[in-house]
């Protein structure tokens, strides 16, 4: 059943809960949810959701040397970010020289635990993934 006022962005069809189907998506709502996706789609925010999911706290340079390829701006960015949705918490430690903690919030780790089902969802049909791939791939 399609909500004439409203399509949502992502097909849902094995979600448990699909609630434009009986009544309207608050607007609030939706753009949250696409402002997320946007952002942990975003890889940067993927890959520091993961490393503090499995690492715990940790302080920027930690982070830093085990992101591959992130720029020190870049990071910045995605903490500030990910902090700003509440996703993680930053720590100032007055020390000197001063050091940063950046540790997941319970928000966060709920977050992380939702993309556990696509790390699966990947583990199960990367064979199939690559298979399609390559046959596209071939056509050229």
């Amino acid at each position: 059943m399609e909500n004439s006022s409203h399509t949502p962005a992502i097909a849902a069809e094995n979600c448990p809960v699909q609630p434009w189907e009986t009544a309207p998506i608050d607007p609030r709502v939706e753009r949250l949810v696409n402002e997320l996706i946007g952002r942990v789609a975003d890889k940067w925010t993927l890959l520091v959701l993961e490393l503090l999911e499995e690492k715990g706290t940790l302080r920027f340079t930690q982070i830093a040397r085990q992101i591959e390829g992130i720029s020190q701006k870049m990071l910045t960015q995605t903490l500030r970010q990910m902090e700003r949705d509440g996703l993680a918490t930053r720590i100032v430690h007055p020390v000197v020289p001063p050091h940063v903690d950046y540790a997941l919030t319970p928000l966060g780790n709920s977050l992380s635990a939702a993309f556990c089902g696509v790390w699966s969802w990947a583990e199960t049909h990367l064979a199939t993934v690559e298979a399609a791939r390559a046959r596209f791939d071939a056509r050229d």
